[in-house]
């Protein structure tokens, strides 16, 4: 017999969109407009509802202890089907069974009440989570200590940052012992240390036999966490298999054709703290008309200051196929960071004079980020070869695995 967490069978969600129901002001008018319909064809009858499957034919078991990343592409799907198996939203069609209590962490201060306080909070997220009041108690100390905000612990959550929110929240889900934790990718929004902090609780909680599904775009937390991945595609699983697998899968899709350059100021779900400063375009130019791996790369960025920001710093992160890190430069390496005033636009350019890249496919991610915290990030920003497979040595392979490559940052114009 099958010891699993999670089942999902022929599991699908559709939405209805660019529809509004009809609104009555009075009995009158809603029985005035009954009798119209009965007695005359409306105009509106002969066009279809606009309907989108946002999940369709989703099937897999998770089983007790495994812990399974959810990768794929804005739209894909990811958050959905946790919304699913949370129960925050109906399936349209199929069937979830679930063994356990079911912990979530999907969006910022989902489940906290903005009037109550910190404290407040805890309790009422614990009760929701079906805890009695005796375990919350005794998991109360662990909690304030993992989420550091003890020094407001007893002011209302509507005066928190949205970094505070995830630090209370993620320490609520994953003390209080759900059997099922579910995490969207909001833990973005702290700083690194969080991150890695929550990643380390995260392990934890899968040795101790729980079960985690974690939807991330943070391949390296994906391929270092977890056992087992999903991809999904418009709304379908399109392979199941190891983390490490499953990556590569979703990075050969990604990249099955080069982009070297693109408008991404318009691109939706931005992991970040949020829009005061927001990279708007990058490209990648290089000698001649492919890449060849001893041959410089340059990287053209430009951002815009949507509200005031202190001192921040940008990089550029290379990703191999695999989900391995190639490179990073960063700028605050060559001691420039940037300080804008509302609305006004840089451009910014790094030249890597020698990246020593095999012969291979990239994906490129550039990152805005203050004093460790993230405050936007494009992931699949740009997509390259490189060539000349005759000069691969496994030691140059090595040595730039995950390797800060130092990069010639200079301002190439501000307005």
């Amino acid at each position: 017999m099958s010891n699993f967490a999670i089942r999902v069978e022929n599991l699908g969600k559709q939405y209805r969109i660019g529809y509004q129901r009809e609104r009555y002001r009075t009995i009158r008018q809603a029985l005035v407009n009954r009798v119209k319909r009965l007695t005359e064809k409306r105009a509106t009858d002969d066009v279809p509802e606009n309907k989108i499957w946002a999940l369709k034919e989703a099937s897999f078991e998770v089983q007790h202890g495994e812990v399974v990343g959810i990768i794929g592409r804005n739209g894909a799907g990811k958050s959905t089907l946790l919304k699913l198996l949370a129960h925050i939203t109906e399936p349209t069609e199929g069937r979830i069974t679930l063994h356990g209590r079911v912990g979530s962490l999907l969006e910022v201060g989902t489940g906290f009440h903005p009037e109550l306080t910190g404290r407040d909070n805890i309790y009422l997220n614990g009760a929701i989570l079906g805890m009695r009041q005796v375990e919350i108690q005794r998991k109360f100390d662990e909690i304030v200590a993992f989420s550091e905000i003890e020094k407001f612990l007893d002011t209302p959550v509507k005066r928190y940052s949205s970094g505070m929110y995830v630090r209370l929240a993620f320490a609520v889900a994953a003390h209080l012992e759900p059997e099922i934790l579910l995490v969207d990718e909001v833990l973005s929004v702290g700083d690194a240390a969080f991150q890695r902090k929550c990643m380390g609780k995260m392990s934890s909680v899968a040795k101790q036999g729980r079960t985690v599904l974690f939807v991330s775009h943070n391949l390296q937390a994906i391929t270092t966490l977890c056992q087992n991945g999903i991809l999904l595609s418009y709304g379908k699983i399109i392979y199941m298999g190891t983390a490490s697998d499953t990556v590569s899968q979703y990075l050969q899709n990604a990249g099955s054709d080069r982009i070297l350059e693109q408008n991404v100021e318009n691109k939706e779900r931005r992991p970040g703290e949020g829009i005061k400063v927001k990279i708007t375009s990058i490209s990648l130019s290089f000698p001649g008309t492919s890449a060849k791996m001893w041959e410089p790369l340059k990287f053209d960025i430009k951002f815009k200051c949507i509200a005031p920001y202190s001192t921040f710093g940008m990089s550029v992160e290379v990703w191999r196929l695999d989900g391995s890190c190639a490179f990073t430069t960063d700028s605050e390496d060559d001691d420039l960071t940037f300080t804008l005033d509302e609305g006004k636009c840089c451009a910014v350019s790094v030249v890597v004079p020698s990246p020593n890249l095999p012969p291979d496919r990239y994906i490129v991610r550039a990152v805005a980020r203050s004093g460790g915290r993230v405050i936007d990030w494009i992931d699949e920003a740009l997509v390259f070869d490189v060539f000349n497979k005759d000069q691969v040595s496994n030691r140059v392979s090595e040595r730039h695995l995950g390797n800060r490559a130092h990069g010639f940052w200079r301002i190439e114009s501000l307005v």
